[in-house]
Parts: C-alpha cells; sequence; structure tokens
C-alpha cells in the first residue's frame, strides 16, 4: 500500500506539473507578445522568442496613464465596495435558509432558484435600471445590475452553513441569550471564512472583468473601468489604422503597435487578479467542495 500510495503521488505531481505548464503557456505568450514589436508580431505572429523586442505597448500605455489609472480607481472602488456587499447580501440571504427552524425557508429556496433559471432579458432589464432606477451614468450602474447577489453564491454558503455548523452550537448560544444577528455575527461567519473567500473570489472577478454593465449604462468616461477603457483604447487604434486617411491625423498614426498594445491590456487586465489569487486560492477548493455538497 505505501509503494502504490508513493506511486499514485508522484503520478499526480507530474501529471498535475504538466497541466499547470499547459494552463500558463497562454499567459507566458501574451506577456511575451506584449514585449514583441509590432512588426515582428505581423511578420512571424506569436513567438515565445521574439525576434526583436520592444516596449511601445507599454510605453503607450503610459501616455494614456492619467485615464488608466482613473479607470483602475473606478474598478477598484468598484470591485471592492461591490464584492463587500454582494458578500454581506448573500450570507444574510442564505443564513435564515440554512435554518431549518424558518418557515419560510423553502420559500426563499425557490425564489433564488428561480432566479437561475429564468430572467427578464436585457431590454426589459435596462428600462428597469434607466427608468425606474435611474442609475444610468452613475457608479451604481457598475455595481447593482447583474453581479450584487448570485443565487449560485447563495446557494453555496447556504449549503456550507448546513453542513459545517452544528445545530447544537447554534443552540448553545440561543441559550446563553444570543441574538440570531449576534449569532450570524460571531459564529456563522467566522465559520464560514473558507466559502465566504470563496464567493468573494468568484464575485471580484466578476466586478473585475466585467464590461458589460458599462456598454449598457455608461456615457461618461470619468466612470469608464479599466475593461472598457482598455476595449476604448483598442478601439480608436483600430479606427486610426483603418482610416486611409491616417496619415492626415499626425505622423506615426499608421504604426501604432495596435497587437502588441492588445496583450499589453491583457496583461494589466490580469495582473490585480493574479496578484490577489495566491492569497485566496486555499480556501477555494474547500468552500466549494463543503458548499457544494446538499444540504
Amino acid at each position: 500500500m505505501m509503494i502504490e500510495s508513493k506511486v499514485f503521488n508522484r503520478s499526480a505531481t507530474i501529471i498535475l506539473t504538466l497541466l499547470v505548464i499547459i494552463a500558463m503557456l497562454p499567459i507566458a505568450l501574451i506577456v511575451i507578445a506584449s514585449f514583441t514589436d509590432e512588426s515582428a508580431l505581423i511578420a512571424n505572429g506569436y513567438s515565445f522568442t521574439p525576434t526583436k523586442w520592444s516596449f511601445d505597448a507599454y510605453y503607450y500605455m503610459i501616455k494614456q496613464g492619467t485615464i488608466i489609472l482613473r479607470s483602475y480607481g473606478v474598478s477598484f472602488f468598484v470591485t471592492v465596495f461591490g464584492t463587500s456587499v454582494s458578500v454581506l447580501l448573500t450570507t444574510m440571504l442564505a443564513y435564515p435558509m440554512s435554518r431549518k427552524s424558518f418557515k419560510y425557508r423553502n420559500v426563499l429556496a425557490f425564489f433564488v432558484f428561480f432566479t437561475m433559471l429564468f430572467n427578464g432579458g436585457i431590454v426589459p432589464s435596462y428600462i428597469m435600471w434607466t427608468r425606474f432606477f435611474h442609475i444610468k451614468d452613475t457608479i451604481w450602474a457598475l455595481i447593482v445590475p447583474n453581479y450584487l447577489i448570485s443565487a449560485f453564491n447563495v446557494i453555496l454558503v447556504k449549503n456550507y452553513f448546513q453542513n459545517s455548523v452544528p445545530d447544537s452550537l447554534i443552540e448553545a448560544a440561543q441559550i446563553d441569550g444570543a441574538s440570531e444577528f449576534k449569532i450570524f455575527i460571531r459564529i456563522m461567519l467566522p465559520l464560514a471564512v473558507p466559502t465566504v473567500a470563496t464567493i468573494s473570489l468568484f464575485t471580484g472577478i466578476a466586478y473585475w472583468n466585467d464590461w458589460t454593465n458599462g456598454l449598457y449604462y455608461i456615457n461618461d468616461e470619468k466612470l469608464f473601468s479599466i475593461q472598457q477603457l482598455l476595449m476604448k483604447i483598442m478601439n480608436n487604434i483600430q479606427a486610426l489604422r483603418s482610416n486611409t486617411n491616417a496619415s492626415l491625423l499626425g505622423t506615426g498614426v499608421v504604426d501604432l503597435p495596435s497587437t502588441s498594445v492588445r496583450m499589453a491590456m491583457a496583461v494589466i487586465g490580469i495582473l490585480p487578479i493574479a496578484v490577489i489569487y495566491p492569497f485566496v486560492q486555499k480556501y477555494l477548493v474547500k468552500g466549494v467542495v463543503v458548499g457544494a455538497v446538499k444540504g
């Protein structure tokens, strides 16, 4: 058994290492392409060993530094604030659903699950948010629609509460005179750190990568998120390069590094998530596995 276990562990380690390398290769290619000269990219395509290196893409991004920093600020605020509120609302909704003593838990579960199967569609949602809630061209347009509460996250937390927090612990707290709010804050949340970290990661990535809310609801450039701004910069470069009268717009317009800039934008977009992920990944497996078990 010991020999079989060692063989299995070594084999699993080798296989997983190969899978990690395969998964990292596209990211490495993106980073290398962002430092590759535009003419080399056009002539030779993407390569791990480019014939000519260049910082032109990042020089161009530096020239856009003011608006990029502003958009970074918008994205950070939306991601941090939106994720915090989302986690709070999600756990507060999941808590009563996890309590067998709560009479309406099945009714709540039905409405939550219903939203996973059906939605009103883009046009009704747009009309509702703009005409009735008036969130167009406000910071709330980047926070409230689509991502504030996820039915999947609610069910994940609800199952975690049911499977990981014993009823006897809650009963003991009630005997000691603890209110439901104190039980939720002092007992449920501290014990739910793995699943809270998991849904925080899911929600944070969704907010950071979101560009659809900005596309639908934001016209004010001061409220552009980093994803929306990068998309606009890319569209501007393509428009200038495709303009038959580009030479009239100034020298060097036709030489803009559109391909390498696209790669540099991808690097800028994924960098914050890549930095944060190692700090929360240790909770990810436990939070998903325990929360996914049916209660």
